[in-house]
């Protein structure tokens, strides 16, 4: 077998092309991690903080928060359910929130863009422990302000601290504080007062969905029995885990065909070019190339060497793109959550796996552009190569 040295010394002697050819590769690969990095954006940024032992309550038939509705006398018949965990205070560990969209001028930009509202209880923060103010103060219970998420913060027109903008015409509210919540997206929400969003969206009476937090995840099939199974209701009962799954199966798999479409023609491209750049080399070594098979090295021997050189020349595009993805983690994306038709803001997420598949697919790229030359390089009669 040709050690693998001289494979890497021709790739470092060709430096010019082996730096244009590994870019183009690299190009392709930074492409495709980048398109996974943001679909598993996507499914995280959703479901960050749902949670196996919180359930939500939505009308029967309902797909999103966005279109259920439940009347008010509800509430407490569903969070009276013994499956339901008590506070310190005696109280049902459960909120009903009601779910809005309204349309903002985005800054920095032109154009304007849904964001959603949550009418959310006093008790909120006390049934979202994770929730942290981070800027400014809690929103006041029954009063005309607000508290934003912080990926939205400053993005729109009115959502920063001290500045006002209306939920609907003639209703406006006061930005009193910033949130977070873990990186998930209630940090691309407007959270406002129950009573106040009701109100200014007509929805009086009656509520989107209901949360409730069980004794203990494994309550969950005895309280869905317990809700769904009572006709009167018309409810369906889900994993808060589950309904986040699904909110994000939309956006995620438009995300990741755009992206592997984008990848798969570039992919076309990058592979002629390693082609073209093997092709180019082979034959720029013909004489070298036959001294090798003077020296008694097989057509077997040939191939091998030069597929290797191929793929260690695709691998090294793959680390230059993979590199370069990891670069897309500090940029912040945001674009229309298919489910509730807001504007949501994601970041590019790297996983272990993600990383090693994208280099897995630069190398089998430089397998599949590499295969061509080297079986010619393979074929090359020795006697006709030293005389060439």
């Amino acid at each position: 077998m040709i050690p693998v040295a001289y494979n890497v010394r021709n790739l470092v002697v060709r430096k010019t092309t082996t730096l244009a050819t590994a870019s183009g590769l690299g190009l392709v690969v930074f492409v495709f991690a980048s398109v996974l990095m943001l679909a598993n954006s996507v499914e995280r940024t959703l479901g960050r903080t749902a949670r196996d032992d919180v359930a939500i309550v939505m009308r029967k038939g309902s797909d999103a928060e966005m279109v259920s509705s439940i009347e008010e006398q509800q509430i407490g018949v569903i969070l009276a359910s013994a499956e339901v965990a008590k506070r310190q205070d005696g109280k049902p560990d459960g909120v009903g929130e009601v779910i809005a969209v309204i349309l903002l001028e985005k800054l920095g930009t032109d154009g304007i863009s849904n964001v959603q509202v949550r009418g959310v209880p006093d008790d909120v923060l006390a049934f979202r422990p994770q929730v942290k103010i981070i800027e400014g103060r809690p929103a006041q219970p029954g009063t005309d302000e607000v508290i934003v998420g912080k990926a939205i913060s400053g993005r729109f027109k009115g959502l920063s601290i001290g500045e006002s903008f209306e939920l609907r015409k003639n209703r406006p509210v006061k930005v009193v504080g910033v949130f977070e919540d873990g990186g998930s997206s209630s940090e691309s929400e407007v959270w406002a007062d129950l009573h106040t969003t009701r109100s200014a969206f007509g929805r009086e009476g009656s509520v989107s969905a209901v949360r409730a937090r069980l004794t203990s995840a494994s309550k969950f099939d005895a309280f869905e029995a317990s809700i769904e199974q009572n006709r009167n209701l018309g409810l369906e009962v889900m994993r808060e885990s589950v309904y986040y799954e699904k909110q994000s199966e939309g956006t995620s798999i438009f995300i990741k065909v755009m992206g592997v479409l984008i990848a798969v023609f570039f992919s076309i491209g990058a592979m002629i070019g390693a082609m073209i750049t093997m092709h180019s080399s082979i034959a720029n070594r013909q004489r070298e190339i036959g001294t090798l098979r003077a020296l008694g090295f097989s057509r077997f021997s040939i191939l091998l060497s030069f597929l290797i050189e191929s793929v260690l020349l695709a691998l090294a595009g793959g680390a230059l793109g993979v590199l370069a993805a990891l670069g897309m983690r500090f940029v912040r994306f945001s674009t229309v959550n298919f489910a509730s038709w807001s504007e949501v803001v994601f970041t590019f997420e790297p996983t272990p796996g993600i990383l090693v598949t994208s280099v897995a697919i630069a190398a089998v790229m430089g397998l599949l552009g590499g295969f061509f030359p080297a079986l010619r390089a393979a074929r090359i009669s020795p006697i006709q190569a030293m005389r060439g």
